[in-house]
């Protein structure tokens, strides 16, 4: 089989981000193809952030943001997106982002962003998980089991991505298991990052979408990649708390406490090396079984 992974996948991701303008408060961008059937949901996330970003005031950072994930993208296509700059205030900031592909919506996404200033504090204890040194990548997880991926997804599996991720506890996705809901994926970029802290906050924007709500088959022995199963993010929520690097290792904490009505709910936390909490997520997915119902 030719390789055509390409050696410069962090800079073509980078790339993702920086978008066209092409009227005031519109913006239009391109898009990858995961080997997903759509757009990966990450990639419009981080795109409609930096969307909004283009309109902020210098010095105000991103704190939250609430999207909802309306249709699937076209990867053929590029995805125009429109701001609306509701609110400029002392401190705060909000713009509310509309991603559309065909002249309809796929996305829609509300954030918010605030000056720096001093608070009080307190956080969430960092799991006492193994550290990154010595685990296996996902790449490395794949080319092991490359005998039982389905020809149209090897060639994309097996290519080295922009962000790298290593499991504390990996499982076989096309063989899993059932476990308790929970899951710690370490994640780092592959390269030096430039130190704009907006580029750092896309890229997590574009990772927390990664993997978050299959957290919730995790109980049910079930996985994105069986055909059987038909699995799409629904909503996505993030939080922002302190400041961190995207080309450090980060230790991404998730877990479901809930799966009912063909939806699984998922919540995870982003540490640092340190053990400083840098960001909270929520998402609520689709996670429909078309198989044979259960005696």
């Amino acid at each position: 089989m030719e390789n055509r992974c390409s050696p410069h996948v962090l800079e073509e991701l980078l790339a993702l981000f920086e978008l066209e303008q092409i009227e005031e408060n519109l913006y239009r961008g391109q898009s990858q193809d995961l080997g997903l059937g759509s757009v990966y949901g990450g990639q419009v996330l981080g795109q409609a952030l930096s969307a909004a970003y283009r309109t902020v005031p210098e010095g105000r950072r991103a704190h939250s943001l609430h999207a909802y994930f309306l249709r699937p993208g076209d990867v053929r296509r590029p995805i125009v997106y429109h701001v609306d700059r509701i609110r400029d205030g002392k401190s705060f900031t909000t713009r509310r982002v509309v991603a559309v592909q065909r002249g309809v919506a796929i996305l829609n996404l509300s954030s918010s962003f605030q000056v720096q200033e001093p608070g009080f504090e307190h956080q969430e204890p960092m799991p006492a998980v193994p550290g990154p040194e010595g685990l296996a990548s996902e790449l490395e997880l794949a080319a092991a089991i490359a005998d039982q991926i389905p020809q149209g997804l090897r060639e994309k599996l097996l290519c080295r991505r922009p962000i790298e991720v290593r499991p504390v506890h990996p499982m076989n996705p096309f063989a899993p298991e059932k476990r308790p809901p929970v899951r710690h994926h370490w994640i780092r970029a592959i390269d030096r990052l430039p130190d704009d802290p907006a580029i750092h906050q896309h890229l997590l924007a574009y990772a927390s979408d990664y993997g978050l709500v299959v957290t919730s088959l995790y109980p049910h022995g079930r996985s994105f990649w069986q055909p059987a199963m038909q699995v799409a993010s629904l909503d996505h929520a993030m939080w922002f708390h302190r400041p961190f690097r995207m080309d450090e290792w980060l230790l991404y904490s998730m877990a479901s406490p809930n799966a009912c009505g063909a939806r699984g709910l998922a919540h995870g936390k982003v540490y640092d090396r340190n053990g400083a909490l840098v960001a909270s997520v929520a998402q609520e997915g689709l996670i429909r079984f078309h198989g044979p119902k259960p005696a």
